[in-house]
């Protein structure tokens, strides 16, 4: 089946089977390799993405399910070589260690500041509660989140 939407503000068609997921034709299909691949049941978040607008976990939502709608992944909230302020936040308060779940963090984090843009501490755990980290205690992430909404330590 063919489909046809917006991918990070650029039109886009791909030829995908009716069963396969968004995620796979992003990645896949797409060349979209920043939504990352980990527990196919829309646990750990880490395939976090925008559809139209709201924050979706792309592993649970068919492809076809996005035809004729936009998709903002984690390549697509920068301008240009800019990235976005939530990345940058990422990056100057050390919350990204292997990486894998950094894009849907950044994408729930961007989500969170849409909705609330000086989040307190319980809006953001529960923001984030759908995204799984192996190597951080979270802080540093908090840290991030805080910093990307402008709010002092």
């Amino acid at each position: 089946m063919r489909i046809a939407l917006v991918v990070n503000r650029e039109p886009h068609e791909a030829d995908v089977w009716e069963g396969e997921s968004l995620l796979f034709a992003l990645r896949e299909r797409l060349g979209l390799p920043g939504s990352k691949n980990a527990c196919e049941q829309g646990e750990c978040g880490s395939c976090s993405v925008l559809l139209d607008g709201r924050l979706v976990c792309a592993c649970l939502v068919l492809a076809v399910q996005a035809d004729g709608h936009e998709v903002i992944t984690v390549e697509g909230l920068g301008d240009g070589d800019q990235l976005h302020r939530v990345q940058e936040a990422f990056l100057e308060a050390g919350a990204v260690q292997c990486g894998f779940c950094t894009p849907g963090l950044v994408v729930a984090t961007v989500d969170l500041l849409e909705r609330v843009p000086q989040p307190s501490d319980d809006e953001i755990r529960e923001a984030l509660a759908g995204n799984l980290c192996r190597c951080t205690g979270y802080a540093k992430i908090f840290d991030a989140v805080r910093l990307a909404a402008g709010i002092q330590p």
